[in-house]
């Protein structure tokens, strides 16, 4: 062998090494159990994780009218895992993305924490986190939607507190791969409240979480919900995707269906579970820290919608949880009921849109 044909050997193992070692830093910090998840069920393959990223983001250019703001291989990770690397899927979901930004400007002007109208919806619980994920690795969200006082949040900042939520945990690349669930409560969510959801602003959400989002979200539940929310169903069964109907579930107040998907362990007393009420400001002093405040009076300073911030001892021990007053749950634990031993044996949940 001669010595050209020898530089290039060792130049050849040189780019293997460091593309392995790349694809060995996207996968960091993932549990071995999470790895083989993503390979069983997302068709990931570390071996050709560089290919895969390398053959969206070529696909750029193929979209001029949109500007892909973001297009580094962790980010355009996400989408892959969030399609199951389908490659046209995930570039698609990558083009919805930052379209759904430019037609929306609005929306994402300032979007960080300490917006005016994020912050006051972020207070007032929406959305809802839980520490701790279920057994299967995903994160709980939730939304007790009788707290929408509409005086003081518009359905927009709302939706935007839940958007700038999600792009925090998505971060986290075992939420990438294991994904989300969704509560919501309806609990003494009236006629009136209602009436404010139009068609509009519900088609405003539904392509933002469903459409333009790189969220795998495991199911979507409804509780306590009125006939009204029945009917807003039908309003906005037209846009939703028939995977997303079939992860639409309605328990109303049967929790043995609820717990029958997600275990009582892993959920608040409001729902049934063993954990005590939820606080309402948990998530809002993860990100807000020092900022929290269940007041109106607003301070501003910058927050990177990226990164979770953390607050020195000091700053800990002057913004100490005190007691929720607009922000606690109107619902009391133990509204919903369990049904009798027998009385439904059925293993699916007790109403699936589907």
């Amino acid at each position: 062998m001669g010595p050209v044909s020898l530089l290039s050997k060792y130049q050849k193992l040189s780019t293997w090494k460091g593309d392995l070692a790349k694809m060995t830093h996207l996968q960091a910090g993932l549990s071995p159990e999470t790895i083989e998840k993503a390979r069983l069920e997302l068709n990931e393959n570390p071996d050709v994780l560089h290919q895969d990223i390398q053959q969206v983001r070529d696909m750029i250019i193929t979209r001029p009218d949109i500007g892909f703001l973001r297009t580094d291989d962790a980010f355009i990770l996400r989408f892959l895992r969030a399609r199951k690397f389908h490659q046209a899927d995930a570039f698609r979901l990558l083009a919805q993305y930052f379209q759904y930004r430019q037609l929306n400007l609005d929306m994402f002007k300032n979007f960080k924490a300490d917006d005016p109208g994020i912050k006051r919806a972020l207070i007032d619980g929406f959305p809802g986190v839980l520490e701790n994920r279920d057994h299967y690795g995903r994160k709980i969200l939730l939304l007790f939607a009788a707290n929408w006082d509409q005086s003081r949040n518009s359905f927009t900042d709302i939706l935007r507190a839940i958007l700038l939520s999600l792009e925090v945990l998505i971060e986290d690349p075992e939420l990438q791969i294991n994904g989300f669930i969704l509560i919501i409560d309806w609990s003494n969510f009236s006629f009136k409240q209602a009436s404010k959801l139009t068609p509009s602003i519900l088609k405003l959400a539904i392509e933002g979480l469903q459409d333009s989002f790189p969220a795998r979200f495991g199911g979507v539940h409804f509780v306590n919900q009125p006939w009204y929310i029945h009917a807003l169903y039908t309003l906005i069964k037209p846009f939703l995707k028939d995977k997303t109907r079939k992860r639409i579930f309605l328990h109303g107040n049967n929790l043995n269906s609820l717990h029958q998907l997600i275990h009582p362990e892993f959920l608040p007393s409001e729902f049934g579970g063993t954990l005590p009420p939820y606080d309402m400001g948990t998530w809002a002093r993860t990100l807000l820290g020092p900022d929290y405040s269940d007041e109106n009076d607003y301070t501003h300073t910058s927050y990177n919608a990226m990164h979770v911030k953390h607050t020195s001892s000091n700053l800990e021990r002057e913004c100490s949880p005190k007691p929720m007053k607009r922000s606690q749950s109107v619902v009391e634990a133990g509204t919903l009921k369990h049904e009798e031993k027998g009385e439904n044996e059925n293993t699916q949940p007790l109403l699936a849109l589907d």
